[in-house]
């Protein structure tokens, strides 16, 4: 695999050559700005090997002082350890984005490249969001960004093929609003912006505005896609062979019209009036609407992005259906587990495996909203590691086991994480770390704020008790979740960096602090949570959150001499609360009694019977 991935490399910068570029980028993304992507747009992966959703290589002609290609990849902190194994015996440096000191690939390539360079990418894989930092540093040093070339279309010889899987339609039970109903809400919010026609061109939005399901992109149901929507037509580009007589009859009835998929150009280009566009649009559709000759478009997110992420009353129904299967999967899993792991033979991926059968015995289960991170011991300190047939690691009962797990069910979709201790006793570290991360856990669940107070805003709730002693973590701790859509949803964020949106009721956000000791363990306590009304008062509307994930934490970890009364009565409250809602739900005495126990009042640092 590294020897493929070094002569790709080679036959690129020839490529570069016969095009006179000296440098060509390759992003994460397809033309539609997604985090996950189908396998023809895993440009990034195929040139450089690695395969984490976040992440942008960088090719060169120039060799390094060593006369070795000089290529970098730029990822965050998630995928630090991961990156650095994957790009081991390849050409590529890794650049730790986020990191003080690191360059931006537009400072590094201005650092690299001679004045009057021209830097190649493809324009259907980089969004215009991203083209103004790009362009504006390289003006500077007279560097010119080509969007005209793809390298990965004529290099890429065994190149997979579109998705073709067919298109479903969410039943109204759980979408909760009529598509037509949708497409009004839009039209009147655009109009209001002065836009004749909106251009939706990310994928899980177009599945929510026409309430359509797919399946061309792993662990995320949606389908390749764009919409145009106006008031004299709102029409579906899509290979059409997807479209199954059921779903275009429900198109029929919705008066969608539909066009092939590379048609989409085309009709932008002839259509009249100003059209809304997203900055996640990519440069070569971009480039058609900012065309001067078209007259005056408006480049802002589209009204479907606040619309998604505040759930109707079906939508959080779909979701707590959906939380109580997981959750009563979840608990046949680890009760399964800790039998299991002392009798020997088990592993991070035959743990996963089980977890997922488990889950299929749900009626409504349709697959994993991600795959699952299984990480025991030093393993759990790579963010986002993955198991493979190399790096699988046999359980043993003792030290702990990160799992990050998640589903999709046609009502709703989950995201969870559970940090377990195999064995009896803990270590003075694990123990203190794990106890930081469970207070900062508790401490957003508890929050109360201002309506539309902003992610940032709140992040500080779930990182104080680690600050205080030096810690920190470098990823999120909160992203939006989809209903029956993508695990992650935006706009609405809670992390350090500054993200504006809003975040109010109904909408979904997970609680997600951990901390990860490089070499030894690595913590996460994960729950998806509900922003819910929580008072009126003369200062304004206040709100607050209702945990909807329902599975046990594990106590046996914590540091009780740290934790205090109100976090206690959390910790019980929660307990309570999960032991209420799957109790009924499970049918094996076995499964009933370690949800007992797991969930049994804590008084003065110890569990006690709940009878």
């Amino acid at each position: 695999m590294k020897k493929d991935i070094c002569n790709r490399v080679e036959q690129l910068r020839r490529w570069l050559r016969e095009h006179d570029l000296m440098a060509y980028i390759v992003p994460s993304s397809d033309p539609h700005g997604s985090e996950y992507t189908p396998e023809h747009w895993q440009c990034r992966q195929w040139i450089s090997g690695f395969d984490g959703s976040a992440g942008t290589v960088v090719i060169t002609c120039l060799d390094n002082e060593q006369g070795q290609p000089l290529c970098a990849l730029w990822t965050d902190s998630r995928y630090f350890l991961a990156a650095e194994q994957a790009l081991e015996s390849t050409p590529y440096t890794l650049m730790r984005q986020g990191v003080e000191g690191t360059p931006t690939i537009a400072e590094w390539l201005c650092q690299v490249l001679p004045s009057g360079s021209r830097v190649g990418v493809d324009g259907n894989t980089m969004m215009m969001s991203e083209e103004d930092s790009y362009t504006s540093a390289f003006k500077k040093h007279e560097i010119q960004l080509d969007t005209d070339h793809s390298a990965p279309d004529a290099l890429w010889i065994d190149r997979p093929a579109l998705p073709l899987a067919p298109l479903k339609v969410q039943p109204m039970e759980w979408a909760g609003e009529s598509a037509c109903s949708k497409i009004e809400r839009v039209l009147c919010e655009a109009e209001q912006q002065g836009a004749d026609c909106v251009l939706v061109s990310q994928l899980d939005e177009i599945a929510w505005l026409l309430n359509l399901r797919g399946s061309d992109v792993k662990c995320n149901p949606v389908f390749v896609a764009y919409c145009l929507v106006s008031r004299e037509a709102t029409t579906l580009f899509c290979d059409r062979r997807k479209l199954t007589p059921e779903v275009q009859a429900y198109l029929n009835d919705n008066k969608i019209k539909t066009e092939d998929y590379e048609s989409i150009g085309k009709a932008l280009s002839q259509q009249r009036g100003t059209i809304l566009f997203s900055p996640q649009t990519n440069i070569t559709l971009g480039s058609i609407c900012t065309d001067p000759l078209r007259g005056r478009n408006i480049c802002s997110p589209t009204p479907i992005s606040s619309m998604k992420s505040r759930k109707n009353e079906s939508e959080v129904r779909g979701m707590r259906r959906a939380m109580l299967q997981d959750g009563v999967a979840l608990v046949k899993w680890w009760r399964w587990l800790e039998q299991a792991v002392p009798e020997g033979g088990e592993t991070e991926i035959s743990i996963d495996k089980k977890l997922t059968e488990l889950r299929d015995e749900s009626a409504d289960f349709e697959g994993l909203s991600f795959d699952t991170i299984a990480a025991y011991k030093e393993h759990g300190a790579i963010v986002h590691y993955e198991a493979t047939p190399e790096t699988d690691r046999p359980l043993k009962n003792e030290g702990l086991l990160l799992v990050d797990t998640g589903a999709q069910y046609i009502c709703g979709t989950t995201d969870i994480t559970r940090t377990i201790l195999l064995g009896r006793e803990a270590t003075e570290e694990e123990r203190r770390v794990y106890t930081l991360v469970l207070k900062g856990h508790i401490a957003l669940s508890r929050l109360k704020f201002p309506r539309n107070a902003s992610g940032t805003q709140l992040d500080l709730a779930a990182r104080q008790f680690m600050w205080t002693e030096g810690y920190n973590y470098g990823h999120g701790t909160g992203h939006g979740v989809g209903s029956h859509l993508c695990v992650h949803e935006g706009p609405h964020q809670i992390r350090m960096n500054y993200v504006a949106a809003p975040i109010s009721e109904g909408m979904t956000v997970t609680d997600e602090p951990g901390l990860y000791l490089a070499g030894r363990f690595g913590v996460r306590i994960e729950n998806v949570l509900l922003c819910v009304p929580h008072k009126q008062t003369e200062f304004g509307a206040f709100v607050g959150f209702e945990p909807l994930t329902l599975c046990p934490i594990d106590l046996r970890p914590v540091d009780w001499e740290m934790i205090t009364p109100c976090e206690l009565q959390w910790i019980n409250d929660y307990h309570a609360h999960v032991q209420e809602q799957l109790m009924p739900l499970l049918t094996d005495e076995a499964d009933r009694e370690w949800l007992r126990r797991a969930t049994a009042a804590v008084e003065g640092g110890k569990q006690i019977d709940n009878d």
